[in-house]
């Protein structure tokens, strides 16, 4: 039989070049295996150093590998900061690690976690199961435009994920061997204690940001003052107010304001003051300087920052029915869909279509009181006959419904069913502080009224040396608290 084979010589050289090109194959590996080892037993020694000391460990920048950032818990570094702050630095030192290279996401409009998973191209299994993990809180079933999340993940599968709740708590997932676990991270934020003064020229809104107030914390400001002043009818040009308050820090930047600690308000030459105080049951309320409380039984007006346009007139002619027919209420005039809010706490007595009130809402407050809210474009969801409201509630909105000429609210308010004048009649007085904590209370609260006294400088603002001798543990601590 003749053969069919390479001739031998050539048929031996191959078989070598075989034999080599294997050996070659497993000394690569070899290699590989020990440098992978060593690699291992060089970074086990950081991450136990790590397990023991608690103060200061160390996360690379992305993309400056070979020159980690050591961070302590206070945060000082005189380095660029990271993308985001571990939350509790030196706890969760391990977690964090050196080689984590997290994803910024900020949630467009009509974003969903799904949508974000999909762009990422993360695995629909991680999906599931970090959702079954957020089932209680649900944080990620409603995501909000402008939400941060930050992710970590590698060739498609999530290891840990971050959503900034606000500018101080984060809630983290993080892969476990059955799924996902969650917890909530609080920063320890700055509290700093500003004051602002001045004097009303343009509108109570314009000059307090002219001040240095927020939005809200002007708010803040009527809400505490709102049960004496009416701010759709009562303000005037050179009222004045002072405000001491905080204002919450996180690595120094104001993420929020805090509470307000005292204030003045001047109305038409009336001083009202008022000042945060909590009492031994550890309840906190603002109280006039003599102990009385401001939060009394009615506000003085359901709607904010809006215009009288109709006053209480028994012998007023109807704009529509050209009849004399007395006006039993007063109209504030407002945009509409302006919130509508219960001026005193109740119930619901009535509620629906009432002739030419249109939508109408009436609140039953004790035997004595109740008021009426008329031409209401639409209630507040879940208002029905017979429940009971809060004062402050939104019960409705503003509209023209009804026999009406344009959007605005007509208010009444009624004594043992007798029609007052809403903008005059004495309403209920306040409760005055317990008698047992009246002593702690002035020798607590001294300090800030002196501060009001001497808010005005010579240059209009405040003194920084008065400021820093205010302590806001002082006023809403534990009152049994020794003072330095």
């Amino acid at each position: 039989m003749k053969y069919l084979g390479l001739p031998g010589g050539r048929l031996a050289r191959r078989r070598a070049r075989r034999v080599t090109r294997l050996l070659g194959a497993v000394a690569i590996f070899a290699v590989t295996a020990l440098a992978l080892a060593l690699t291992q037993r060089e970074t086990a020694a950081p991450e136990a150093a790590t397990a023991q000391d608690q103060d200061v460990f160390e996360i690379a920048l992305p993309g400056q590998d070979d020159e980690p950032l050591a961070l302590t818990p206070g945060g000082e570094t005189g380095q660029p900061r990271l993308p985001f702050e571990p939350l509790v630095p030196g706890r969760h030192a391990s977690k964090v690690g050196s080689n984590v290279n997290w994803t910024p996401v900020t949630v467009a409009p009509g974003d969903n976690l799904s949508l974000i998973f999909s762009r990422l191209k993360l695995s629909k299994r991680d999906l599931h199961r970090i959702v079954e993990a957020d089932r209680e809180r649900r944080e990620l079933r409603n995501l909000r435009p402008g939400q941060v999340i930050r992710i970590d993940a590698d060739d498609g599968e999530l290891n840990r994920l971050i959503v900034e709740l606000d500018a101080l708590n984060s809630l983290w997932f993080e892969r476990t061997a059955n799924g996902y676990s969650s917890r909530i991270e609080t920063v320890e934020p700055e509290v700093r204690v500003a004051a602002a003064t001045t004097s009303i020229t343009h509108s109570l809104f314009v000059d307090g940001q002219h001040a240095g107030l927020s939005d809200a914390m002007i708010m803040k400001l009527t809400d505490i003052f709102g049960w004496d002043i009416d701010f759709a009818l009562d303000i005037r040009k050179n009222d004045h107010f002072s405000v001491i308050y905080e204002e919450v820090y996180k690595d120094g930047l104001l993420v929020k304001p805090g509470r307000i600690l005292a204030a003045e308000f001047v109305n038409r030459g009336t001083s009202h003051r008022a000042v945060l105080y909590t009492n031994g049951q550890g309840e906190s309320a603002y109280y006039s300087e003599d102990g009385k409380a401001m939060r009394k039984a009615f506000l003085r007006t359901p709607v904010n920052f809006t215009r009288i346009s109709s006053k209480f007139n028994l012998g007023r002619r109807h704009p529509i029915l050209n009849t004399i027919r007395a006006h039993r209420g007063v109209d504030y005039a407002a945009p509409m869909g302006t919130p509508i809010r219960a001026t005193a706490n109740g119930s619901v007595r009535s509620v629906g279509k009432s002739g030419g009130y249109g939508l109408a809402i009436e609140l039953q407050h004790g035997r004595a009181y109740s008021t009426l809210y008329a031409h209401m474009s639409r209630f507040a969801k879940g208002i029905k006959r017979g429940m009971s409201v809060k004062q402050g509630q939104i019960i409705g909105y503003v509209g023209k419904s009804g026999l009406a000429t344009g959007p605005h609210l007509h208010y009444e308010f009624r004594v043992n069913g007798v029609h007052r004048n809403p903008l005059t009649v004495e309403l209920p007085k306040a409760e005055p502080l317990d008698k047992r904590y009246l002593t702690d209370f002035r020798s607590r609260t001294a300090p800030f009224m002196a501060q009001l006294d001497t808010l005005y400088a010579t240059s209009g603002q405040p003194d920084p040396q008065l400021l820093a001798e205010l302590d806001p543990a002082s006023l809403a601590g534990v009152p049994n608290r020794s003072r330095n």
